[in-house]
């Protein structure tokens, strides 16, 4: 049967996506995509305009589903069930798409593409943030401060997730209640004015009594 522009096109998409994810952007080729999709090359160039059109709008759709996803799981009303779903909502990307999240790790090679591991960071860490900005604000922490610790929560997650999705072990929710785990009672221990250097003394104020000299 004949495809429709638009069947042709979703086609072509997630054919790219497997030969990007398998290969990389620069080794893929536009000869081996449109053999794959048992084309020719110009319907490609029709579509796309070429190998960097065609990278571009699969990193982009790419983003919008992790996102949506990761939108989408945040139902919970205590901060530390809505950052278990967004880790859980990660995690589960991983595992459902490998070759989505393998483009969105690699560096890519486009500059002006947003399809850097840090500007995908940054897109879910915005959905994130709110979750901190509120919780800042009942402690009385500085709001502004939560984008640092937005991004380093889900920069914690995706390198994770880059392991496990390698290692194929714990299960997902194993992973995501021990990611939880260490950032929730980070979150806990918070300083409002951190210093650099040595942390406060323990409590008791007590220092180590000194060793006893040995008697010669």
């Amino acid at each position: 049967m004949r495809m429709t522009g638009q069947e042709r096109r979703a086609q072509l998409l997630d054919v790219g996506r497997s030969v990007f994810a398998k290969v990389g952007y620069e080794a893929a080729s536009i000869e081996e995509i449109a053999k794959r999709a048992n084309i020719t090359k110009p319907v490609v160039y029709e579509h796309f305009g070429g190998k960097e059109g065609l990278y571009a709008v699969v990193v982009d759709r790419e983003v919008r589903r992790l996102v949506e996803l990761i939108t989408s799981a945040l139902e919970g009303d205590h901060p530390r069930v809505l950052l278990e779903q967004a880790a859980l909502a990660f995690l589960t990307y991983i595992e459902d798409e490998p070759e989505g999240f393998s483009i969105l790790v690699r560096d890519s090679p486009i500059a002006s593409s947003a399809g850097t591991l840090a500007s995908v960071i940054g897109d879910i860490a915005g959905q994130v943030e709110h979750i901190l900005v509120q919780e800042f604000k009942k402690r009385g922490f500085e709001p502004k401060l939560s984008p640092i610790y937005s991004r380093a929560l889900v920069g914690m997650v995706a390198l994770v997730g880059q392991w496990w999705l390698e290692a194929g072990t714990p299960k997902r929710q194993v992973v995501a209640a021990h990611l939880v785990n260490l950032a929730w009672n980070g979150l806990k221990g918070l300083e409002q004015d951190p210093k650099s250097g040595p942390g406060p003394k323990q409590r008791g104020g007590k220092k180590p009594a000194p060793a006893a000299r040995s008697r010669t």
